[in-house]
């Protein structure tokens, strides 16, 4: 297999909910008029906390200054891997379960901090750009790594690296394993021809700036029993990705978006019990490994405060066992 490191230099960002007002022009602009903007790489995902938004440099400079912004200090690079010529597809039900074991767990024994992009067309493995030099002598006997460069991929080796590699820390760092809950909300991953992304603009307009449903303002779940807002619109390379709930996806046209052939309904696992900042190592290889070993699917959206991971809905309350005694047997 292949990793390519991806030619976008990342900036992760978080928009408090009460100054969304402040980003809508912006935001629209970014999500539905392409033709305006140099920006190649948009990710907005919307959670009881906060809107997460990931965007490249170029969309980066059409965010005003606001102190209702949070910018995260690191420029992340985007990691992809690439079997027999195409991207590991989430849409074939494998999502970050099949990159767990060779690509998650090793960066965690590095103590690479990674963040988690999962769409309906393949998964994203952010990095910090300083990283970088470990992340490739740690996974180049796993893959070959090419690094595009004006949409040509050009073999990349440790040994070229400008800065060297160099350990992130000298000792294993004891593993927290963060609590977890799952909504009752079912969850629908889907796509859409961007040609036909004007037919839904005005839906997804309202759906993430102008709802005011009940659920959106409730606070956050404490016990796994509620159901929480959560909606996710990604814009890369031209490719689009949407995760949104079942009662939000009756208010699109069914004729326009689509989703993979079994139509599956994914439920979510909702990681950690307050803030999980974006240091600390292996927050999703401890999810990831264990539905690996289980042969579970799984799509994984990493936020700017907590962790996301869709498993199929048949499989969440065996999820949900495996992730508790998981976290019992840490904390005994």
């Amino acid at each position: 297999m292949d990793l390519h490191i991806l030619d976008h230099r990342l900036r992760v960002t978080s928009i408090c909910k009460d100054g969304l007002v402040n980003f809508t022009h912006s935001l629209i602009k970014l999500m539905f008029l392409r033709n305006k903007t140099r920006c190649k790489f948009f990710s907005l995902t919307e959670t009881p906390d906060n809107y997460t938004v990931v965007l490249d440099e170029e969309g980066f400079k059409e965010l005003p200054s606001s102190e209702h912004l949070q910018v995260e200090g690191a420029t992340w690079l985007p990691l992809n891997v690439v079997s027999n010529g195409n991207a590991s597809s989430s849409s074939q039900a494998v999502g970050v379960t099949k990159i767990a074991k060779s690509v998650i767990a090793p960066l965690a024994e590095q103590h690479v901090s990674v963040f988690m992009l999962s769409t309906y067309q393949t998964d994203f493995i952010l990095v910090r750009e300083k990283d970088l030099p470990v992340v490739i002598h740690t996974l180049e006997e796993e893959f070959k790594i090419y690094r595009e460069e004006e949409g040509e991929p050009v073999p990349v080796h440790s040994k070229d690296m400008q800065n060297g590699f160099h350990k992130n820390g000298k000792e294993a760092v004891k593993l927290t394993v963060h609590p977890v809950l799952s909504p009752q909300n079912q969850f629908c991953v889907m796509s859409l021809d961007p040609d036909t992304l004007p037919a839904i603009a005005t839906t997804l307009i309202d759906v993430l700036f102008y709802s005011n449903s009940s659920v959106k303002d409730e606070a956050p779940p404490t016990q796994g029993l509620d159901c929480i807002k959560f909606f996710s619109f990604s814009l890369i390379d031209g490719y689009i990705s949407i995760v949104m709930d079942t009662e939000t996806q009756r208010r699109f046209p069914t004729n326009l978006l689509f989703t993979s052939s079994s139509g599956e309904l994914w439920r979510m696992v909702r990681i950690g019990g307050q803030p999980l900042g974006f240091d600390e190592c292996g927050i999703v290889a401890q999810i990831s490994q264990p539905l690996a070993e289980a042969d579970i699917s799984a799509y994984y959206i990493s936020t700017f405060s907590f962790d996301h991971a869709l498993v199929p809905e048949e499989d969440i309350g065996s999820v949900i066992a495996m992730l508790q005694q998981q976290r019992l047997e840490v904390v005994s």
